[in-house]
């Protein structure tokens, strides 16, 4: 079964003599340091029966500080060229994950560049031991890409860490019968006798797990055309399931927008793969769904809530390494208990009231603001993350707490945020401290109770 969910080199960046990496702390051998990204031109061209592809990746970045080498972090791909600033090919190196590059003048600090680089192979996902296959991943008929949180290199070049976030261009060609879907809006596609090119774009700021392609023989509905279009890729022998499962989304978008504010991007699309996955996964701008989580009673809609939410939590407002990690699962996590409320379904007091019980009964070893590189995708930050929210709303009231996420999701729409930025922030909505409810909930190990409404 495939895993399609939340699935895992040399050091990052030499740019002068003796610089230190700047990967995420727990994935040090991830992202580089000295230069951040601006805009990504990725162009692919896929075979989706022989899986190969062929690639040209144009990078825009600025550099930090003056820049010697620079590194990108690329998989087993046969790297056929790279240019920096369309000069005459740089030197490079291409080894363990890292493809490292000297152009032929060193970079000044503050300086644009480009770096194009042209590459050919079979994608290979990055295989792991706690989350199965991340990245590109073909299928039986077509291809998925699921990259969280380290699978972005198995299929293009790119400092692979979830604080540096950049603007895409994703070109793709594939055989005509096959439908792509990519982030951001499709902007042409172009039919020949064989291959059709499709043409996305997604101008907002996107890490690079974010980013994704789904290929498949997909038929393409309308969720919803406006405000937001919510368009959806569907296999044809689903679509009837489809339409009913996800007919609620169109208002799940509108509750969304009173709790959190205003959709962060232009269009928000669903895929649905014709393979089981273990859950569903977020991408900017679209959500990835198994064949599994499509059965035509609804029965997953709490999944649909949480994928949702993920554009507000972790795609606009994106941690800025994997130890805040609670600040996407915990709050997306808690939009599931707030669509069940406002639909009809269980209190979010209901489902805090069980979901404490079941995790009484767990291991209390988990501190969910610091888990762990093995534990970021661990049941209880997720769990544990929604109660945290719940006992904030519980203290600060319900007014409060509604402010308090449309000033967050507003203040940092399109940047990256950290623990403690959230912490500071929701203290200046409290008339009372709140220091001792986030140091039981998210740092402490031992399971608090949940406090009482004043």
């Amino acid at each position: 079964m495939k895993n399609g969910g939340k699935r895992g080199g040399v050091a990052a960046v030499a740019a002068t003599p003796g610089a230190a990496t700047s990967g995420d702390p727990y994935f040090p051998q991830h992202g580089n340091g000295g230069y951040r990204t601006a805009e990504y031109d990725l162009e692919l061209d896929y075979r989706p029966h022989s899986g190969r592809l062929s690639a040209r990746a144009r990078i825009t970045a600025v550099a930090e500080h003056a820049l010697s080498e620079f590194a990108l972090d690329l998989g087993p791909f046969r790297v056929d060229r790279v240019l920096v600033d369309g000069a005459r090919p740089a030197r490079y190196t291409h080894r363990a994950d890292k493809l490292r590059i000297r152009p032929a003048r060193p970079l000044p600090a503050g300086a644009s560049f480009t770096v194009e680089v042209r590459y050919t192979g079979v994608p290979k996902p990055v295989r792991t031991r706690d989350w199965g296959d991340l990245g590109w991943e073909q299928l039986e008929d077509g291809a998925l890409v699921a990259s969280q949180p380290t699978g972005a290199p198995s299929w293009f070049p790119c400092n692979d860490r979830p604080g540096d976030k950049a603007a895409y261009r994703i070109t793709v060609t594939a055989p005509s019968p096959y439908t792509v879907v990519a982030n951001g809006t499709l902007i042409a596609r172009t039919i020949s006798a064989s291959a059709t090119t499709w043409v996305y774009e997604q101008p907002a700021p996107m890490a690079s797990y974010l980013a994704t392609v789904q290929i498949g023989m997909y038929e393409l509905i309308d969720i919803a055309v406006g405000p937001v279009p919510q368009p959806a890729a569907v296999p044809q022998r689903l679509l009837a399931e489809a339409r009913h499962d996800f007919a609620r989304q169109p208002q799940m978008m509108t509750v969304f927008q009173d709790f959190f504010g205003p959709y962060p991007f232009d269009d928000y699309a669903a895929v649905v793969v014709d393979e089981e996955l273990d859950v569903p996964v977020e991408a900017q701008g679209l959500s990835i769904f198994g064949a599994n989580h499509v059965d035509g009673r609804r029965g997953h809609e709490r999944l649909i809530a949480h994928e949702l939410s993920h554009q507000w939590f972790g795609n606009s407002v994106t941690i800025a390494d994997w130890q805040h990690i609670w600040l996407n699962e915990g709050f997306a996590k808690y939009a599931e208990w707030l669509w069940s409320e406002v639909s009809g379904g269980p209190t979010t007091a209901a489902h805090a009231a069980k979901s404490r019980t079941r995790l009484s009964l767990m291991r209390q070893d988990i501190r969910i603001a610091d888990p762990g590189a093995r534990k970021i995708f661990d049941d209880r930050v997720y769990q544990r993350g929604a109660l945290t929210l719940h006992a904030l709303r519980t203290v600060i009231g319900h007014a409060a707490f509604v402010s308090l996420l449309r000033e967050w999701t507003a203040t940092h729409r399109h940047s990256t945020v950290t623990t403690e930025d959230f912490t500071a922030m929701a203290q200046r909505h409290s008339a009372h401290p709140l220091g001792g409810l986030f140091t039981m909930w998210l740092y402490d190990t031992r399971l608090p109770t949940l406090p009482q409404p004043r």
